[in-house]
């Protein structure tokens, strides 16, 4: 069976951990965490047990047999009466105590409070599993965590955590859903995604923002994954901005194009590349798709979500000098 995705040890280095997505190794390393001290088992004293009785041969005590006695005085008589009276009394509460000791099962401990089992280790030897994209570290329901690569996103107003969305990459999309002016279907009118560029041996984001800003249009609005056309087709694109970016502290680079299609408003499309923060700094991609029609998103909510990205676990280091998307048109 093919292990799911996660950190496993490298083959080709022992002390690293690598990537694996599921069907291959990616080229995602970091060094091996140490291991974590054996947990030590906490005992528990035992729970006390109640008193176990004897089981009396009958539920109440023999009588004596009679034995002729001399007359005694009327004060005798009275104490030996309430001296009998009380031994069979206290015979009837031991006989009851015992019964209700041992429930309806006849179990001597039935009824008694059950103690806590001692704490257990739960350490394993199966590599953890990575956090789904949507989760917040900080609990910021306007945060979206993308583990793999090492970044957060911040989401602007009328933007929500994708749902109903088959691509893994979706991190973020516009609240709701309208009928695509094209073959059937649901159309959002914006969404962005995250990917890593591992199938090149390209590095420059400059280069890599450029040859994906094509693929990212045509998959927008030419023809889907699914080979449908949800606006119809495209009829014609043209750049409307690009140039350097910095990302979570790493420079980068965008391309922004207007695309037109056969049905529809069009729509804008961005492709932005930096380097990771993590393993081997491969190159992240984050497309940008948005409907041109009044119902879009802004666009300066490309601006807001490009200044708004973070190393995972720092909260500070964003877009600085050279961020700036420029005008948009």
């Amino acid at each position: 069976m093919t292990p799911p995705p996660g950190w496993y040890p490298d083959p080709s280095a022992a002390h690293l951990e690598r990537w694996w997505d599921g069907t291959a190794w990616t080229e995602h390393r970091r060094t091996r965490p140490a291991p974590a001290p054996p947990t030590v088992p906490v005992h528990q004293p035992a729970a006390p047990q109640p008193p176990v009785f004897p089981t009396p041969p009958v539920a109440f005590p023999p009588q004596p047999a009679t034995v002729p006695q001399p007359a005694a005085a009327p004060g005798r008589a009275k104490a030996v009466a309430l001296t009998v009276a009380g031994v069979v009394l206290v015979a009837a509460i031991a006989t009851g105590a015992l019964l209700l000791g041992r429930g309806d099962g006849g179990d001597p401990t039935a009824g008694t409070t059950p103690q806590p089992a001692p704490a257990l280790s739960t350490a394993t030897d199966e590599p953890p599993t990575p956090e789904p994209s949507s989760a917040s570290p900080t609990g910021d329901p306007s945060v979206v965590v993308d583990q793999l690569n090492g970044i957060t996103l911040r989401m602007p107003d009328g933007w929500v955590r994708p749902e109903f969305v088959a691509d893994d990459s979706v991190v973020m999309t516009t609240d709701g859903t309208y009928d695509c002016p094209g073959d059937p279907g649901m159309c959002r009118h914006g969404l962005v995604t995250t990917h890593t560029a591992t199938s090149t041996d390209q590095t420059s984001p400059e280069a890599l923002a450029k040859a994906d800003i094509s693929e990212a249009a045509g998959l927008a609005f030419d023809q889907d994954t699914l080979n449908r056309r949800p606006f119809g087709g495209m009829t014609g694109h043209r750049v409307v901005a690009q140039g350097p970016a910095a990302v979570a502290g790493r420079a980068g680079y965008y391309v922004r194009w207007h695309v037109t299609t056969a049905k529809g408003p069009g729509g804008y499309v961005q492709s932005l590349v930096f380097p990771s923060s993590t393993g081997t700094e491969a190159p992240v991609v984050v497309r940008y798709v948005f409907d041109a029609g009044q119902d879009g998103p802004p666009l300066a909510d490309m601006d807001r979500i490009t200044h708004g990205i973070r190393p995972l676990g720092d909260a500070a280091t964003g877009g600085g000098v050279g961020s700036s998307i420029g005008p948009t048109p």
